[in-house]
Order: structure tokens, then sequence, then C-alpha cells
């Protein structure tokens, strides 16, 4: 009986405690209020100052985005400064705004100048090498069908880039420079200093004698893919070099071709031009090859035919991916409705 008045007890208790709840908070609050504002605040504060949200819209669906995601999708790429920025021809300004430190365009049947920009200048020149390596490999008349291994020796070791050609791989000396000159191959220009009696370093000794012969005064090579940046020539050069080569047609339907496939023994790789350019039914080029490295920035040389006459061009130094080709468009126009032009005299290195 006891137990049960006991327990009967408790439960008014409760009920009793229950009622009052709203009168203690109302009691309990009274003060503190202006203190658990200024918390609120604060923590209001702190979330006003987190990133806002983005989103996106995928199949349909509306979905949040963090912000590694948001980096990942729209990166801010800054390309490091080139030898030519380091020399102050970045400062250097031109009449079409072109984004290459370096241009020069002249008419290849009279010599005559059409456009120059810094012509005079030795910069990185990059895979542009290997249009260098490309006309010793075909004046040397070695056997375009004998096969060539990819070794361990034509691993990068200048800047740490991959191949598609794996060691042991083998392939024609005429594929090696298919897509040497057409997809800018590194490994496959490496073989094919190697496989050169006397091996690189004589290979090496044959490109610099023949940037001699050809009167490139301001040109020196060490390797044969342009990985180095001690490989350097001027654009005044590079238009000797580029009317050299395009004497060989071997090397005109190479580095113009677009895709081409080639066989490493038992394993098909297809390969893309380096320039998007040749096939753009607006150009008709004769002769062309890319180049990249940090120190030389992107670069360009190509034979092309505007309005009837044959041009060569030349572009050293330009940033953002596509900027060289923009600066050949932006010739190709301008030689369709003028004549000649000249940049402003550049600070020298």
């Amino acid at each position: 009986m006891k137990v049960k008045f006991a327990h009967q007890a408790r439960q008014a208790l409760i009920v009793s405690l229950i009622a009052l709840l709203p009168v203690l908070a109302h009691a309990t609050d009274s003060q503190p209020a202006q203190h658990k504002k200024h918390i609120v605040h604060k923590r209001v504060t702190h979330v006003a100052a987190k990133p806002a949200r983005h989103y996106v819209t995928v199949n349909g669906k509306r979905r949040l985005v963090a912000g590694a995601a948001i980096a990942a999708v729209a990166p801010i790429v800054v390309e490091k400064a080139s030898v030519g920025d380091t020399a102050g021809l970045k400062h250097t300004h031109d009449p079409l705004a072109l984004q290459s430190n370096v241009a020069y365009v002249v008419d290849q049947a009279s010599s005559k100048v059409l456009f120059e920009k810094n012509p005079d200048v030795s910069l990185p020149i990059a895979s542009i090498t290997k249009l260098m390596t490309s006309l010793v490999v075909v004046e040397a008349n070695q056997d375009m069908n004998e096969l060539i291994e990819i070794t361990t020796d034509d691993i990068d070791k200048e800047k740490g880039t991959g191949s598609r050609l794996k060691i042991g791989a083998k392939l024609s000396r005429a594929d090696m420079l298919h897509i040497a000159l057409m997809s800018s191959e590194n490994r496959a220009a490496s073989a094919l200093g190697r496989n050169y009696p006397g091996g690189l370093p004589a290979f090496v000794s044959a490109m610099n004698a023949k940037a001699k012969q050809l009167g490139m005064t301001e040109t020196h090579y060490v390797d044969s893919s342009g990985l180095s940046s001690q490989n350097r020539a001027s654009a005044k050069d590079l238009v000797r070099l580029v009317n050299a080569a395009y004497q060989h047609p071997v090397i005109r339907e190479y580095s113009t071709d677009s895709r081409y496939t080639v066989n490493t023994g038992g394993h098909q790789l297809e390969y893309g031009t380096s320039n998007k350019l040749v096939s753009n039914p607006a150009w008709e080029i004769g002769l062309q090859k890319t180049g990249y490295i940090t120190e030389a920035g992107r670069c360009l040389v190509m034979q092309a035919m505007i309005e009837g006459r044959a041009i060569v061009m030349v572009f050293l130094d330009s940033k953002g991916k596509y900027s060289r080709l923009a600066d050949a468009g932006r010739i190709k126009k301008w030689l369709e409705t003028t004549t000649t032009a000249t940049a402003k005299t550049p600070p020298q290195i």
C-alpha cells in the first residue's frame, strides 16, 4: 500500500514539474537573452564566411559541387615564365597584338619579310628541333624500312615525360619519323638519333653541321627530340630550316598528316597531329611543326598557301594552349587584307 502511494506521489510531482516548465524557461531566458543573441550572431557570421555553394546539372539533376571538384572542372592554369619572358620580350608590342613573343612571316618565293617581331633573338625551340632531326634522317639516306627498337636510352630523363611507345617496341625508321613529325613523339625522335652511324653524339653533330650549312647562325642543338632548353634558334634561322625541309616530299607528307596508325609488334597505336590546323579546310598547309616546353613556350612553324602565295611563318614563345594557332589565324586574316608590318624594337637577350 505504501509502495502504491509512493508511486502515485512521484507521478503527481512529475506532472507538476512539467506544468512549471514554461514558467521556468521564461525566468531562465529573461537575463541571458542578449548573451544568447550574441552567440547566435557569432555562429551566423561564421557560417556566412564559408564558401558559397555551387551546383551543376547532371542528367537533369541538380548536384552540389564541392570546392575541390569545382577546381577540377574549371582549373586556372598559369604558365611559368619562359626564357623570352625573363628577357623582357613579352613587353614587345605589335600591330596585331599577337600572343607570341616572337613572330616572323616571309613570302617563300621572294623571301620578302611581311611581318616581324623579335626575329633575331635565339630562344629555346622545343620540338621544332624535330624538323632538323627529320632533315638529317632523310638526307642520310638510311634504310627507311629498317626496324628500330625503343630502349631505356630513349626514356626522357630531361623532363620526365611519358610515351605510348613502350620499351622494346619496334617500328620502321619511316614510322618513327612519321610520328615524330606528326605527333611529336619524343622516344621516336630519340631512337632516330641513336640509330645513326656513330650514335646520338654523331647525329647531334650532323644537326649542327646542317644548321651551319644553311646559314643558321643563331642555332644550336644538343638532342634530337627538343626536350632540352639548350636547343635554340632564332625565327630567321627557322625560316631557313623550313625552306630546306620543304624540299623533301616525305617531310611535307608526314608533318601534315592528321592521323596515323603504327604496329609496334602485335599492338596497334593510333596517333593524331599536334596541330589542328592541318585538318581545317580553311588552311592549305604544306609543312608544319609544333613545339612546347616551359622554357620555350608554345612554338609553331608552318608553310601555307595564303591568297595564292606560299608563306612561311614562325611563332615562338606563345602563352596558352591554342594561342600559337590563333596567332597564325590573325596573320592569315591580316595577309588577306594588307601587306607588311614590323613590331617595336624589343630588348635583347
